[in-house]
Protein backbone atom coordinates (compact mmCIF):
# COMPACT_ATOMS: atom_id res chain seq x y z
CA UNK A 1 0.00 0.00 0.00
CA UNK A 2 2.56 2.27 0.51
CA UNK A 3 4.05 1.95 -2.95
CA UNK A 4 0.85 2.61 -4.41
CA UNK A 5 0.83 6.14 -2.37
CA UNK A 6 4.02 6.83 -3.51
CA UNK A 7 3.31 5.79 -6.92
CA UNK A 8 0.23 8.16 -6.62
CA UNK A 9 2.16 10.99 -5.16
CA UNK A 10 4.54 10.76 -7.79
CA UNK A 11 2.45 11.19 -10.57
CA UNK A 12 0.22 13.91 -8.47
CA UNK A 13 3.49 15.54 -8.01
CA UNK A 14 4.63 15.12 -11.78
CA UNK A 15 1.59 16.32 -13.09
CA UNK A 16 1.43 19.07 -10.83
CA UNK A 17 5.06 20.25 -11.78
CA UNK A 18 4.32 20.07 -15.73
CA UNK A 19 1.84 22.85 -15.15
CA UNK A 20 4.16 24.72 -13.35
CA UNK A 21 6.60 24.06 -15.59
CA UNK A 22 4.26 25.31 -18.30
CA UNK A 23 4.08 28.64 -16.31
CA UNK A 24 7.44 29.51 -15.48
CA UNK A 25 9.55 31.21 -17.93
CA UNK A 26 13.34 31.07 -17.96
CA UNK A 27 15.16 34.16 -16.37
CA UNK A 28 18.28 32.71 -16.52
CA UNK A 29 20.37 30.67 -19.33
CA UNK A 30 23.48 30.38 -17.01
CA UNK A 31 20.97 28.09 -14.64
CA UNK A 32 22.85 24.43 -14.03
CA UNK A 33 21.09 21.02 -12.58
CA UNK A 34 23.54 18.58 -10.96
CA UNK A 35 23.32 15.36 -12.89
CA UNK A 36 24.16 13.18 -9.52
CA UNK A 37 20.69 13.72 -8.03
CA UNK A 38 19.72 11.47 -11.39
CA UNK A 39 20.05 7.64 -11.76
CA UNK A 40 20.64 6.24 -14.78
CA UNK A 41 18.19 6.23 -17.37
CA UNK A 42 16.75 2.61 -17.96
CA UNK A 43 17.04 1.38 -21.73
CA UNK A 44 13.29 0.77 -23.42
CA UNK A 45 12.88 -3.05 -23.42
CA UNK A 46 12.26 -4.54 -27.34
CA UNK A 47 12.60 -8.02 -28.40
CA UNK A 48 15.90 -7.95 -29.51
CA UNK A 49 17.90 -11.48 -28.07
CA UNK A 50 19.47 -10.88 -24.51
CA UNK A 51 23.18 -10.68 -25.06
CA UNK A 52 25.53 -11.38 -21.85
CA UNK A 53 29.42 -11.12 -22.07
CA UNK A 54 31.41 -14.29 -20.38
CA UNK A 55 34.70 -12.83 -18.98
CA UNK A 56 36.57 -16.06 -19.50
CA UNK A 57 39.91 -14.10 -18.34
CA UNK A 58 41.98 -10.56 -18.07
CA UNK A 59 41.59 -8.54 -21.44
CA UNK A 60 44.90 -9.14 -23.65
CA UNK A 61 45.99 -6.20 -26.12
CA UNK A 62 45.57 -7.08 -29.96
CA UNK A 63 49.43 -8.17 -30.01
CA UNK A 64 49.32 -10.58 -27.08
CA UNK A 65 49.97 -14.16 -27.89
CA UNK A 66 46.94 -16.29 -28.12
CA UNK A 67 48.36 -19.49 -26.69
CA UNK A 68 47.19 -20.41 -23.51
CA UNK A 69 44.24 -17.89 -23.55
CA UNK A 70 40.96 -19.07 -22.79
CA UNK A 71 38.67 -17.05 -25.35
CA UNK A 72 35.96 -14.58 -24.13
CA UNK A 73 32.66 -15.96 -25.00
CA UNK A 74 29.24 -14.14 -25.50
CA UNK A 75 25.87 -15.84 -24.71
CA UNK A 76 22.90 -15.15 -26.76
CA UNK A 77 19.73 -16.00 -25.35
CA UNK A 78 16.55 -16.35 -27.32
CA UNK A 79 13.01 -18.18 -26.65
CA UNK A 80 14.06 -21.03 -28.69
CA UNK A 81 18.06 -21.18 -28.49
CA UNK A 82 20.98 -20.32 -25.96
CA UNK A 83 23.96 -20.09 -28.17
CA UNK A 84 27.99 -19.17 -27.14
CA UNK A 85 29.66 -17.10 -29.27
CA UNK A 86 33.58 -16.49 -29.25
CA UNK A 87 33.91 -12.86 -29.00
CA UNK A 88 37.54 -12.60 -31.87
CA UNK A 89 40.61 -10.56 -29.99
CA UNK A 90 41.73 -9.57 -33.51
CA UNK A 91 39.72 -7.21 -36.43
CA UNK A 92 40.14 -8.98 -39.21
CA UNK A 93 39.53 -5.28 -41.06
CA UNK A 94 41.37 -2.96 -38.07
CA UNK A 95 38.40 -1.10 -37.67
CA UNK A 96 35.71 -2.35 -35.09
CA UNK A 97 36.46 -1.54 -31.97
CA UNK A 98 35.16 -4.42 -28.99
CA UNK A 99 34.46 -3.10 -25.50
CA UNK A 100 32.85 -4.40 -22.82
CA UNK A 101 29.24 -4.26 -21.86
CA UNK A 102 29.57 -2.10 -18.48
CA UNK A 103 31.35 0.78 -20.90
CA UNK A 104 28.89 0.18 -22.93
CA UNK A 105 25.96 0.75 -21.34
CA UNK A 106 27.45 3.58 -19.98
CA UNK A 107 28.47 5.17 -23.43
CA UNK A 108 24.86 4.60 -24.24
CA UNK A 109 23.38 6.10 -21.44
CA UNK A 110 25.85 9.38 -22.07
CA UNK A 111 24.69 9.67 -25.35
CA UNK A 112 21.31 10.00 -24.36
CA UNK A 113 20.49 13.79 -24.11
CA UNK A 114 18.08 14.68 -21.18
CA UNK A 115 15.70 17.82 -21.46
CA UNK A 116 15.41 20.64 -18.80
CA UNK A 117 11.61 19.80 -17.85
CA UNK A 118 12.82 15.91 -17.89
CA UNK A 119 15.76 16.94 -15.49
CA UNK A 120 13.28 19.18 -13.06
CA UNK A 121 10.61 16.79 -13.46
CA UNK A 122 13.10 13.73 -12.57
CA UNK A 123 14.61 16.17 -9.75
CA UNK A 124 10.61 17.30 -8.54
CA UNK A 125 9.94 13.08 -8.92
CA UNK A 126 13.19 12.74 -6.47
CA UNK A 127 11.99 15.41 -4.08
CA UNK A 128 8.99 14.09 -3.81
CA UNK A 129 10.35 10.63 -3.42
CA UNK A 130 12.49 11.37 -0.63
CA UNK A 131 9.66 13.48 1.43
CA UNK A 132 7.43 10.29 0.63
CA UNK A 133 10.55 8.39 2.35
CA UNK A 134 10.90 10.19 4.84
CA UNK A 135 7.27 10.14 5.83
CA UNK A 136 7.62 6.51 5.34
CA UNK A 137 10.95 6.31 7.36
CA UNK A 138 9.23 8.10 10.39
CA UNK A 139 6.32 5.95 10.04
CA UNK A 140 8.96 2.83 10.49
CA UNK A 141 10.67 4.55 13.05
CA UNK A 142 7.57 5.24 15.03
CA UNK A 143 6.19 1.97 14.06
CA UNK A 144 9.69 0.36 14.96
CA UNK A 145 9.78 2.23 18.49
CA UNK A 146 5.83 1.17 19.22
CA UNK A 147 7.08 -2.91 17.65
CA UNK A 148 10.18 -1.84 20.68
CA UNK A 149 7.60 -0.59 23.28
CA UNK A 150 5.71 -3.46 22.74
CA UNK A 151 8.17 -5.87 22.52
CA UNK A 152 9.70 -4.46 26.00
CA UNK A 153 6.46 -5.01 27.50
CA UNK A 154 5.87 -8.75 26.50
CA UNK A 155 9.62 -8.90 27.40
CA UNK A 156 8.93 -7.26 30.46
CA UNK A 157 6.13 -9.40 31.14
CA UNK A 158 7.52 -12.55 29.89
CA UNK A 159 10.16 -11.82 32.73
CA UNK A 160 7.97 -11.10 35.69
CA UNK A 161 6.34 -14.44 34.09
CA UNK A 162 9.70 -16.43 34.14
CA UNK A 163 10.26 -14.62 37.45
CA UNK A 164 7.31 -15.93 38.82
CA UNK A 165 7.17 -19.56 37.14
CA UNK A 166 10.93 -19.55 38.62
CA UNK A 167 9.12 -18.44 42.15
CA UNK A 168 6.56 -21.30 41.57
CA UNK A 169 8.69 -23.99 40.87
CA UNK A 170 11.23 -22.90 43.51
CA UNK A 171 8.11 -22.71 46.21
CA UNK A 172 7.67 -26.17 44.92
CA UNK A 173 10.66 -27.24 45.18
CA UNK A 174 10.66 -25.75 48.71
CA UNK A 175 7.36 -27.37 49.88
CA UNK A 176 8.92 -30.71 48.08
CA UNK A 177 12.23 -30.20 50.14
CA UNK A 178 9.88 -29.55 53.08
CA UNK A 179 8.11 -32.63 52.73
CA UNK A 180 11.08 -34.47 52.13
CA UNK A 181 12.66 -33.49 54.93
CA UNK A 182 9.19 -33.92 57.26
CA UNK A 183 9.35 -37.49 55.81
CA UNK A 184 12.66 -37.93 56.42
CA UNK A 185 12.32 -36.33 59.97
CA UNK A 186 9.31 -38.84 60.11
CA UNK A 187 11.00 -42.20 58.85
CA UNK A 188 13.87 -40.60 61.69
CA UNK A 189 11.20 -40.57 64.40
CA UNK A 190 9.73 -44.09 63.47
CA UNK A 191 13.36 -45.49 63.51
CA UNK A 192 14.69 -44.11 66.76
CA UNK A 193 10.88 -45.37 68.29
CA UNK A 194 11.63 -48.69 66.93
CA UNK A 195 14.76 -48.65 68.03
CA UNK A 196 13.84 -47.79 71.57
CA UNK A 197 11.35 -50.33 71.20
CA UNK A 198 14.00 -52.87 69.96
CA UNK A 199 15.91 -51.98 73.03
CA UNK A 200 13.31 -52.33 75.19
CA UNK A 201 12.30 -55.17 73.81
CA UNK A 202 15.77 -56.36 74.21
CA UNK A 203 15.79 -55.19 78.03
CA UNK A 204 12.69 -57.20 78.67
CA UNK A 205 13.97 -60.34 77.12
CA UNK A 206 17.27 -59.48 79.31
CA UNK A 207 15.35 -59.03 82.11
CA UNK A 208 13.30 -62.86 81.32
CA UNK A 209 16.71 -64.19 80.78
CA UNK A 210 17.72 -62.67 84.42
CA UNK A 211 15.10 -64.11 85.98
CA UNK A 212 15.39 -67.16 83.69
CA UNK A 213 19.02 -67.09 85.14
CA UNK A 214 18.46 -66.20 89.00
CA UNK A 215 15.19 -69.08 89.10
CA UNK A 216 17.79 -71.47 87.65
CA UNK A 217 20.57 -70.44 90.09
CA UNK A 218 17.86 -70.84 93.05
CA UNK A 219 17.48 -74.40 91.51
CA UNK A 220 21.35 -74.85 91.07
CA UNK A 221 21.32 -73.68 95.10
CA UNK A 222 18.57 -75.48 96.25
CA UNK A 223 19.80 -78.96 94.71
CA UNK A 224 23.37 -77.79 95.52
CA UNK A 225 21.95 -77.54 99.56
CA UNK A 226 20.26 -80.31 98.87
CA UNK A 227 23.49 -82.39 97.62
CA UNK A 228 25.47 -80.67 100.77
CA UNK A 229 22.68 -82.25 103.04
CA UNK A 230 22.83 -85.49 101.15
CA UNK A 231 26.43 -85.25 101.40
CA UNK A 232 25.85 -84.07 105.07
CA UNK A 233 23.95 -87.22 106.03
CA UNK A 234 25.72 -89.92 104.25
CA UNK A 235 29.03 -87.75 106.33
CA UNK A 236 26.91 -88.43 109.52
CA UNK A 237 26.18 -92.07 108.76
CA UNK A 238 29.99 -92.60 107.80
CA UNK A 239 30.75 -90.96 111.37
CA UNK A 240 27.89 -92.99 113.23
CA UNK A 241 29.37 -96.18 111.13
CA UNK A 242 32.76 -94.79 112.45
CA UNK A 243 31.75 -94.64 115.43
CA UNK A 244 30.05 -97.90 115.57
CA UNK A 245 33.29 -99.47 114.01
CA UNK A 246 35.39 -97.57 117.02
CA UNK A 247 32.76 -98.83 119.69
CA UNK A 248 33.00 -102.22 117.47
CA UNK A 249 36.90 -101.98 118.05
CA UNK A 250 36.79 -101.11 121.93
CA UNK A 251 34.50 -103.68 122.15
CA UNK A 252 36.86 -105.90 120.71
CA UNK A 253 40.04 -104.64 122.20
CA UNK A 254 38.56 -105.21 125.63
CA UNK A 255 37.16 -108.63 124.55
CA UNK A 256 41.16 -108.80 123.06
CA UNK A 257 42.40 -107.45 126.62
CA UNK A 258 39.39 -109.78 128.99
CA UNK A 259 40.88 -112.88 127.29
CA UNK A 260 44.54 -111.72 127.15
CA UNK A 261 43.51 -111.41 130.97
CA UNK A 262 41.68 -115.08 131.12
CA UNK A 263 44.62 -116.14 129.74
CA UNK A 264 46.84 -114.80 132.03
CA UNK A 265 44.62 -116.30 134.68
CA UNK A 266 44.96 -119.38 133.03
CA UNK A 267 48.54 -119.04 133.11
CA UNK A 268 48.83 -118.20 136.68
CA UNK A 269 46.22 -121.21 137.51
CA UNK A 270 48.55 -123.50 135.64
CA UNK A 271 51.32 -121.90 137.45
CA UNK A 272 49.73 -122.85 140.16
CA UNK A 273 49.19 -126.62 139.20
CA UNK A 274 52.48 -126.83 138.01
CA UNK A 275 53.95 -125.79 142.03
CA UNK A 276 51.10 -128.32 143.49
CA UNK A 277 52.56 -131.07 141.59
CA UNK A 278 56.14 -129.80 142.09
CA UNK A 279 55.67 -129.47 145.88
CA UNK A 280 53.42 -133.14 145.42
CA UNK A 281 56.86 -134.58 143.19
CA UNK A 282 59.10 -133.03 145.94
CA UNK A 283 57.03 -134.61 148.91
CA UNK A 284 57.20 -137.89 147.17
CA UNK A 285 60.76 -137.52 146.27
CA UNK A 286 61.71 -136.91 150.17
CA UNK A 287 59.38 -139.91 151.36
CA UNK A 288 61.24 -142.13 148.58
CA UNK A 289 64.64 -140.95 149.03
CA UNK A 290 64.31 -140.48 152.91
CA UNK A 291 67.16 -142.51 153.47
CA UNK A 292 69.38 -140.55 150.62
CA UNK A 293 69.10 -137.69 152.20
CA UNK A 294 72.70 -136.24 151.22
CA UNK A 295 72.14 -137.28 147.64
CA UNK A 296 68.40 -136.47 148.11
CA UNK A 297 69.37 -132.82 149.50
CA UNK A 298 71.75 -132.50 146.72
CA UNK A 299 68.77 -133.70 144.00
CA UNK A 300 66.52 -131.55 146.23
CA UNK A 301 69.01 -128.60 145.58
CA UNK A 302 69.35 -129.19 142.01
CA UNK A 303 65.84 -130.14 141.67
CA UNK A 304 65.10 -126.12 143.69
CA UNK A 305 67.71 -124.89 141.49
CA UNK A 306 65.96 -125.82 138.42
CA UNK A 307 62.67 -125.09 139.78
CA UNK A 308 63.80 -122.03 140.25
CA UNK A 309 65.08 -121.65 136.74
CA UNK A 310 62.29 -123.09 135.24
CA UNK A 311 60.03 -120.68 137.13
CA UNK A 312 62.74 -117.59 135.82
CA UNK A 313 61.97 -119.41 132.53
CA UNK A 314 58.46 -119.29 132.66
CA UNK A 315 58.17 -116.02 134.69
CA UNK A 316 60.25 -114.90 131.43
CA UNK A 317 58.13 -116.43 129.36
CA UNK A 318 55.07 -115.22 131.11
CA UNK A 319 56.41 -111.99 130.66
CA UNK A 320 57.40 -111.76 127.63
CA UNK A 321 53.85 -113.09 126.13
CA UNK A 322 52.27 -110.85 128.14
CA UNK A 323 54.75 -108.36 126.81
CA UNK A 324 53.98 -109.81 123.63
CA UNK A 325 49.92 -109.98 123.63
CA UNK A 326 50.24 -106.52 125.37
CA UNK A 327 52.26 -105.18 122.44
CA UNK A 328 50.28 -106.98 119.86
CA UNK A 329 47.02 -105.22 120.97
CA UNK A 330 48.74 -101.74 121.02
CA UNK A 331 49.46 -102.30 117.73
CA UNK A 332 46.06 -103.42 116.78
CA UNK A 333 44.97 -100.84 118.46
CA UNK A 334 47.47 -98.28 116.78
CA UNK A 335 46.74 -100.20 113.59
CA UNK A 336 42.52 -99.57 113.88
CA UNK A 337 43.41 -95.75 114.66
CA UNK A 338 45.42 -95.65 111.48
CA UNK A 339 43.37 -97.25 109.86
CA UNK A 340 40.34 -94.70 111.47
CA UNK A 341 42.90 -91.76 111.00
CA UNK A 342 43.55 -92.67 107.24
CA UNK A 343 40.26 -93.01 106.89
CA UNK A 344 38.79 -90.06 108.69
CA UNK A 345 42.02 -88.38 106.67
CA UNK A 346 40.95 -89.57 103.28
CA UNK A 347 37.15 -88.57 104.45
CA UNK A 348 38.64 -85.03 105.07
CA UNK A 349 40.54 -84.94 101.30
CA UNK A 350 37.41 -86.50 99.84
CA UNK A 351 35.24 -84.26 101.04
CA UNK A 352 37.40 -81.44 100.77
CA UNK A 353 38.05 -82.19 97.40
CA UNK A 354 34.37 -82.45 96.44
CA UNK A 355 33.94 -79.08 98.44
CA UNK A 356 36.90 -78.00 95.86
CA UNK A 357 35.26 -80.06 93.16
CA UNK A 358 31.85 -77.94 94.40
CA UNK A 359 33.59 -74.80 94.25
CA UNK A 360 34.98 -74.93 90.81
CA UNK A 361 32.53 -76.12 89.49
CA UNK A 362 30.50 -73.05 90.88
CA UNK A 363 33.28 -70.54 89.81
CA UNK A 364 33.16 -72.30 86.29
CA UNK A 365 29.33 -71.92 86.50
CA UNK A 366 30.00 -68.20 87.58
CA UNK A 367 32.74 -67.41 84.92
CA UNK A 368 30.61 -69.19 81.86
CA UNK A 369 27.05 -66.92 83.30
CA UNK A 370 29.33 -63.92 83.50
CA UNK A 371 31.04 -65.13 79.72
CA UNK A 372 27.59 -65.78 79.04
CA UNK A 373 26.46 -61.95 80.29
CA UNK A 374 29.71 -60.41 78.62
CA UNK A 375 28.76 -62.37 75.46
CA UNK A 376 25.66 -61.62 75.30
CA UNK A 377 26.10 -57.96 76.36
CA UNK A 378 28.34 -57.39 73.56
CA UNK A 379 26.14 -59.12 71.12
CA UNK A 380 23.33 -56.54 72.37
CA UNK A 381 26.35 -53.62 72.52
CA UNK A 382 27.07 -54.66 68.76
CA UNK A 383 23.34 -54.77 67.36
CA UNK A 384 22.81 -51.94 69.22
CA UNK A 385 25.63 -50.29 67.36
CA UNK A 386 25.22 -52.10 64.19
CA UNK A 387 21.15 -50.49 64.15
CA UNK A 388 22.73 -46.93 64.93
CA UNK A 389 25.53 -47.32 62.23
CA UNK A 390 22.93 -48.42 59.95
CA UNK A 391 20.77 -45.74 60.73
CA UNK A 392 23.65 -43.27 60.95
CA UNK A 393 24.47 -44.62 57.58
CA UNK A 394 20.75 -44.28 56.16
CA UNK A 395 20.56 -40.32 57.71
CA UNK A 396 23.99 -39.59 56.42
CA UNK A 397 22.92 -41.19 52.57
CA UNK A 398 19.23 -39.10 53.00
CA UNK A 399 21.24 -36.23 53.66
CA UNK A 400 23.70 -36.92 51.07
CA UNK A 401 20.73 -37.74 48.60
CA UNK A 402 18.78 -34.43 50.26
CA UNK A 403 22.48 -32.23 49.54
CA UNK A 404 22.57 -33.82 45.90
CA UNK A 405 19.15 -32.49 45.23
CA UNK A 406 19.08 -29.70 46.72
CA UNK A 407 22.73 -28.64 44.20
CA UNK A 408 21.03 -29.89 41.83
CA UNK A 409 18.46 -27.54 42.36
CA UNK A 410 20.74 -25.00 42.62
CA UNK A 411 22.18 -25.56 39.68
CA UNK A 412 19.17 -26.05 37.59
CA UNK A 413 17.94 -22.24 39.20
CA UNK A 414 21.22 -21.58 38.16
CA UNK A 415 21.10 -22.75 34.92
CA UNK A 416 17.92 -20.87 34.73
CA UNK A 417 18.67 -17.83 35.77
CA UNK A 418 21.72 -17.92 33.47
CA UNK A 419 19.62 -18.62 30.26
CA UNK A 420 17.31 -15.72 31.66
CA UNK A 421 20.14 -13.54 31.97
CA UNK A 422 21.49 -14.56 28.40
CA UNK A 423 17.94 -14.13 27.03
CA UNK A 424 17.67 -10.71 28.79
CA UNK A 425 21.21 -10.10 27.46
CA UNK A 426 20.33 -10.82 23.98
CA UNK A 427 17.11 -9.08 24.17
CA UNK A 428 18.99 -6.16 25.82
CA UNK A 429 21.25 -5.95 22.89
CA UNK A 430 18.88 -6.69 19.79
CA UNK A 431 16.84 -4.13 21.48
CA UNK A 432 19.95 -2.09 21.55
CA UNK A 433 21.10 -2.95 17.84
CA UNK A 434 17.25 -1.75 17.49
CA UNK A 435 18.07 1.38 18.86
CA UNK A 436 21.18 1.98 17.23
CA UNK A 437 19.60 0.57 13.68
CA UNK A 438 16.78 3.83 14.46
CA UNK A 439 19.57 6.21 15.56
CA UNK A 440 21.13 5.38 12.74
CA UNK A 441 18.14 5.88 10.10
CA UNK A 442 17.41 8.78 12.07
CA UNK A 443 21.03 9.98 11.71
CA UNK A 444 20.69 8.88 7.76
CA UNK A 445 17.54 10.74 7.69
CA UNK A 446 18.75 13.85 9.12
CA UNK A 447 21.86 13.68 6.55
CA UNK A 448 19.29 13.17 3.61
CA UNK A 449 16.78 16.13 5.14
CA UNK A 450 19.79 18.45 5.53
CA UNK A 451 21.06 17.70 1.74
CA UNK A 452 17.92 17.83 0.50
CA UNK A 453 17.38 21.29 3.21
CA UNK A 454 20.55 22.55 1.33
CA UNK A 455 19.37 21.77 -2.31
CA UNK A 456 16.20 23.09 -1.59
CA UNK A 457 17.98 26.36 -0.25
CA UNK A 458 19.91 26.11 -3.01
CA UNK A 459 17.14 25.59 -5.71
CA UNK A 460 15.48 28.46 -3.81
CA UNK A 461 17.96 30.57 -4.34
CA UNK A 462 18.40 30.15 -8.14
CA UNK A 463 14.81 30.48 -8.76
CA UNK A 464 15.27 34.13 -6.70
CA UNK A 465 17.84 34.67 -8.58
CA UNK A 466 15.99 33.20 -11.36
CA UNK A 467 13.24 36.08 -11.00
CA UNK A 468 10.97 34.21 -9.30
CA UNK A 469 7.93 36.28 -7.69
CA UNK A 470 8.13 36.16 -3.74
CA UNK A 471 4.49 34.46 -3.63
CA UNK A 472 5.74 31.74 -5.97
CA UNK A 473 9.04 31.29 -3.68
CA UNK A 474 6.74 31.25 -0.55
CA UNK A 475 4.45 29.40 -2.31
CA UNK A 476 7.14 26.92 -3.21
CA UNK A 477 8.75 27.29 0.65
CA UNK A 478 5.37 26.35 1.76
CA UNK A 479 4.93 23.18 -0.57
CA UNK A 480 8.45 21.92 -0.39
CA UNK A 481 8.80 23.17 3.57
CA UNK A 482 11.84 24.52 3.30
CA UNK A 483 13.51 26.11 6.51
CA UNK A 484 13.49 29.52 6.54
CA UNK A 485 16.56 31.07 8.21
Amino acid sequence: MPESVLGSLSSASTGSNRNKARKYRTKALSSQVDESLFGIKKLPKDDTPIVQRIEGGRRKTVSAPLMGHKPETIRIITSDLIRDLIIPTEDPSGKSLIIGSNEFYRIKSAAQVRTKEEREMEMQTLKQEKEAAIVILNAKCHAIRDAQLLEKTLITKELEEEEERLDQLMEVQRQKAIKMQEEIEEKRKHERIRGKQRIIQQMEENAEFRILDEEQRAVEAQQMLQYLEKLQMEDYKELEKKRQEQLEIQKEIKRINAENEKKKMEKKEQEGLIDLRVLEYTKQKIAREAEYEAEQERLKKEKEMEVARLRALQERARDYKAEQDELRAKRNQEAMERSWRQKEKERALMEAETNSMLQRSRLEQVSQKEHFLAVQAERDRAEFERVLRVQQEQIQKERKELDEKTLELKKHAAELRRQVRENEQKQLMTRIDYFEGAKRLQEEARQRRARLDDLKKKKLEELKMAGLPDKYCSMVVRKADIPVA
